[in-house]
């Protein structure tokens, strides 16, 4: 199975994608959808959407898993990466892809063993786990982690996010 994992974020959109049967685990791509401090919010959001459509019909991905928000202090970050994480969504599920939402600190969890694992941390675990020669970017390695953490948790009691 390919799982398209996503750590969404309005400036710096982590994607990673592996296949996988569970227990054998194989990176395929990954990288940061990057916009640039002077683009508008709405020019971000296209951008994210598009990238992932182009990705999504690259890879055709069978699944895609999404890290959950985390808490902020500030509600216009809030609302920013809200609004990142719809723009990703949109785009998979415009692709009719089922989508599974995990917690961030269930994502540090499964891939370090500990749930407030440093990002330093999880990058060298995926890249260990998934025998890479380099250490990926930080989101992009957040994004694996979270795909990662799809495969493991593959027992039947996950249910799709529901988007409409």
């Amino acid at each position: 199975m390919k799982i398209l994992g996503i750590d969404p974020a309005m400036r710096n959109t982590g994607y990673g994608l592996i296949e996988s049967n569970g227990q054998v685990h194989r990176f395929i791509e990954c990288g940061v959808i990057k916009n640039p401090p002077k683009i508008s919010q709405t020019a971000c959001l296209l951008k994210i959407t598009e990238e992932f459509k182009e990705i999504i019909l690259k890879h055709e991905p069978d699944e895609v898993a999404v890290e959950g928000i985390i808490y902020v202090q500030n509600f216009q970050t809030a609302i920013a990466m809200g609004a990142a994480r719809a723009a990703a969504l949109i785009a998979c599920a415009s692709c009719l892809l089922p989508i599974y939402e995990y917690a961030p600190r269930k994502v540090k969890a499964s891939v370090t063993g500990m749930g407030q694992a440093g990002k330093g941390q999880v990058g060298f675990m995926i890249r260990a786990l998934l025998k890479m020669s380099q250490t990926p970017p930080p989101d992009a390695a957040d994004a694996l982690a979270v795909a990662l953490t799809h495969s493991m948790n593959q027992k039947g009691i996950l249910k799709p996010l529901r988007i409409g």
